[in-house]
């Protein structure tokens, strides 16, 4: 008996687990932290600025499923800094719950600003997930390729002869800001325009910054451009869009929207700041 249960406990012994930390008798000690591991391609954070007016939420919504069609891989999300649901902290904390390690923050915003140096940039500090904030859209090609679809759309087009370029001209209606950089890059965009169109294109104002729109297309009639286009340099519709508008004297276009070029626009950005070093500062790159 004592021979059959000696053998027994020596088959036991072959086949007896490793010993593993806290198995041994000893308390466990705290497990250490795994650090996150990137498996994909950074998630895309569109930050919108957000807007009283329901029409800006579906059009957003509209403009990431193209970028979702054209992409089709990469997770896309939305965060607003203001107003709208879901909040940029939000949509950072539920990134941050599904483990997701990197996130890249493309702002729908058309020109540098306060919101862009500093709202995004310090959100992005405070989040769990590792990020980096893209350049604004503005100034690029592409969104002259889609002011010039939506003023076509309106109803614009190109003169014919010499006395119709010399009467005619397009006020660029956009938000306006108090930092003097956004009136540089809205500059940057008239003259791409302007160079597309083969006319004057007047930079304007919804708020805070001069010319107005109004003043503008009055300064452009005085000089005998009575021909005047209003295009709108806006992301999705709100009240700066439609007072804009509404000041026009000949066709009006829509905000730029979902149109493709923007869409391709976003995922050139994006694609700018994945290839760029990890930071939490806008890579300001406008080529």
């Amino acid at each position: 008996m004592n021979r059959i249960s000696s053998q027994t406990a020596a088959r036991l012994s072959l086949v007896r687990p490793a010993s593993r930390p806290g198995t041994d008798g000893r308390r466990p000690g705290p497990a250490a932290p795994v650090p996150r591991q990137a498996t994909s391609a950074p998630a895309l954070v569109a930050v919108a600025h957000g807007s009283r007016d329901p029409r800006a939420l579906s059009t957003v919504h509209a403009l990431l499923d193209r970028v979702r069609a054209l992409r089709p891989e990469l997770p896309v999300h939305l965060g607003h800094i203001e107003i709208d649901e879901p909040l940029l902290t939000d949509t950072l904390a539920r990134l941050d719950a599904t483990d997701t390690a990197d996130a890249v923050l493309v702002p729908l915003l058309l020109s540098r600003g306060y919101h862009v140096k500093r709202d995004i940039p310090e959100t992005a500090a405070t989040a769990r997930v590792r990020t980096r904030v893209a350049a604004p859209l503005g100034p690029h090609p592409l969104l002259v390729d889609a002011l010039h679809a939506r003023l076509t759309e309106a109803g614009w087009r190109a003169p014919r002869t010499d006395a119709e370029r010399r009467t005619s001209a397009v006020v660029l209606a956009a938000a306006g800001s108090r930092d003097p950089d956004a009136a540089v890059d809205t500059g940057r965009t008239a003259r791409l325009l302007s160079a597309r169109l083969g006319v004057p294109v007047v930079p304007a104002y919804a708020t805070t910054s001069a010319p107005t729109v109004p003043l503008a297309i009055q300064a452009l009639t005085a000089r005998g451009r009575h021909r005047v286009a209003v295009a709108s340099y806006f992301t999705a519709p709100g009240r700066f869009a439609t007072e804009s508008a509404a000041a026009a004297p000949g066709p009006a276009a829509a905000p730029l929207g979902p149109h493709e070029a923007m869409a391709r626009l976003i995922l050139h950005r994006y694609d700018q700041a994945t290839a760029a070093p990890a930071r939490t500062t806008p890579h300001l790159a406008s080529a």
